[in-house]
């Protein structure tokens, strides 16, 4: 079986028509666990977790209209999880599991984008690099995704090495083994999965998520996977999946997790 949980509607609209293009390619490559993860900060009901200046600008939709989506799927048989990708923001874990607990989710994505108000993957912000101590910034970034684990609150993280993405990569190999176990040992005390993510493929850093030695860590503290490809088009779904199931297989996976219902279920890996 091979699963995409990572995608965006957010280039184009909370319609059926929309919605459909998404779930015809899953279907078209083989995909047979395919979901919708919106960003969290677009929907109003979040400004009480998290809320900058460039959320706000981009803060345009009601959870409403979001779970109505999704029903009018259902109706029409339309194959497809509803999830969101929450930004993980310490110190609002009440709001987080309050928020997380009154919609009907099969599972949900935990992201780290922001150091502070550093947006880390965001062109706007790719300046910012320079200027910032690099050791510093990863070392704050991995705080909030063992942080993140800790929480309990969320099935995935989302594309656990993203502070990689613009090529910024520390030279010190055992700096990055640190961070690497520190997060690995969070992870496998929670009930959080780790996506290898093919997005990673389609940025400035040219590679996958997580990181060959990252995932070989997960695997061996039996920490379980998802596939994704945190589409942001219909086309990108499934996306570049033959890199993801290499590195899967080669790291010794043979199994993913599904989650339907906010259960999960571990399926042999195709």
């Amino acid at each position: 079986m091979l699963t995409d949980y990572h995608a965006h509607l957010e280039k184009g609209t909370l319609t059926i028509d929309y919605l459909t293009k998404f779930v015809e390619t899953a279907k078209q490559k083989g995909i047979e666990e395919f979901g919708i993860s919106e960003h969290a900060y677009h929907f109003y009901e979040t400004k009480n977790i998290v809320s900058k200046p460039w959320m706000e600008e981009r803060r345009y939709y009601a959870m409403d209209d979001y779970v109505n989506l999704f029903k009018k799927a259902e109706k029409l048989d339309l194959d497809v999880r509803m999830s969101i990708e929450m930004d993980y923001t310490p110190c609002r874990h009440e709001e987080m599991e309050s928020f997380i607990s009154s919609y009907p989710f099969d599972y949900v994505i935990g992201s780290v984008h922001w150091v502070d108000d550093f947006g880390i993957d965001l062109a706007e912000f790719r300046k910012e690099w320079d200027r910032r101590d690099l050791y510093e910034t990863y070392r704050a970034y991995y705080d909030q995704i063992i942080t993140l684990a800790q929480s309990n609150l969320f099935d995935i993280v989302g594309h656990i090495d993203l502070v990689k993405i613009f090529n910024h990569v520390p030279k010190d190999e055992e700096f990055l083994m640190e961070q690497y176990e520190r997060v690995t040992d969070a992870l496998k005390n929670s009930k959080t999965c780790v996506e290898i993510s093919s997005a990673g493929l389609r940025k400035p850093v040219g590679r996958l998520y997580p990181e060959p030695e990252l995932l070989s860590l997960c695997y061996k503290k039996g920490i379980p996977i998802v596939l994704s490809s945190d589409a942001h088009e219909p086309h990108q779904v499934g996306e570049n999946y033959e890199a993801s199931i290499e590195l899967a297989k080669k790291t010794g996976y043979t199994t993913l997790m599904t989650f339907k219902d906010g259960e999960r279920k571990e399926v042999e890996l195709g």
